[in-house]
C-alpha cells in the first residue's frame, strides 16, 4: 500500500476531519484524524497494518507494543501479521505508562506501535515501561505522523503516512481559527 492510498483510506472512510480541535496534547489544530475511522474496521485495519509489517519487519520483534486505546488494536493486529506476541501499555496515576497484566518484554526485541503521533507523549512513555521492564526497543512504527519533526524517538521511525499539519497554542490562535468553534475529540470526551 503505498502513500496515496493510505492518505486515500483516511478520506474514504472519514477519519480525516477539518474544523477546530482541541488535541490530547493541549495543543489546538483545524484539522484532526480520527484513528477509529480507519480503526473500526477489520479490513482496512488489516490492510493498513499489512503495508506497515512489510516496513518493520527486518527489526524482527519478539513481541509487539501499544499504548492503550489504539495501540491494543495495533499491536494485535501487527503481532498477528508478523507472527509474535502482542502487549500493551496501561496509564499510571502519576501519568505515565506500565507494562501489566504479566506481560514480560525482559530480553525481548519490542516494537512500539501508535497510531498517531502529535508530540509522540504516549508511544515515548511506553518505550520507557518497556525499557524499565527489561525489554530493548527495536524500532518505533507510526501509521499517521502529523508531529511536524517534533517526534524524534531514539530508535528507528518506521512511518506509513506523514501529514503536515499545523498546531498552535491555545493562547496564540490564528483568528480565523479562533471564530470556529472548538471541538474536543477522542475517548476523554465522548459521552455515553
Amino acid at each position: 500500500m503505498e502513500y496515496k492510498d493510505v492518505l486515500e483510506l483516511l478520506k474514504q472512510r472519514g477519519a480525516l476531519l477539518e474544523g477546530h480541535f482541541k488535541l490530547a496534547s493541549g495543543l489546538h489544530s483545524n484539522r484532526y484524524v480520527e484513528k477509529f475511522r480507519l480503526l473500526e474496521d477489520p479490513v482496512t485495519t488489516e490492510k493498513i497494518i499489512a503495508a506497515m509489517a512489510e516496513k518493520v519487519r527486518e527489526y524482527e520483534p519478539d513481541v509487539v507494543v501499544g499504548p492503550v486505546t489504539g495501540g491494543v488494536i495495533l499491536s494485535y493486529e501487527m503481532a498477528r501479521q508478523l507472527g509474535t506476541l502482542a502487549y500493551f501499555t496501561e496509564k499510571t496515576a502519576d501519568g505515565g505508562m506500565e507494562l501489566r497484566r504479566g506481560f514480560d518484554v525482559a530480553g525481548k526485541k519490542v516494537l512500539l506501535i501508535e497510531d498517531i503521533v502529535t508530540t509522540g507523549g504516549s508511544i515515548l512513555k511506553a518505550g520507557e515501561a518497556v525499557r524499565k521492564a527489561g525489554g530493548e526497543v527495536v524500532a518505533f512504527a507510526i501509521l499517521v505522523d502529523r508531529s511536524s519533526g517534533r517526534f524524534k524517538p531514539d530508535a528507528p521511525l518506521v512511518t506509513l503516512v506523514t501529514l503536515e499539519i499545523e498546531t498552535y497554542q491555545p493562547d496564540n490562535l490564528p483568528d480565523w481559527l479562533a471564530k470556529i468553534p472548538l471541538t474536543e475529540p477522542g475517548s476523554k470526551h465522548a459521552r455515553s
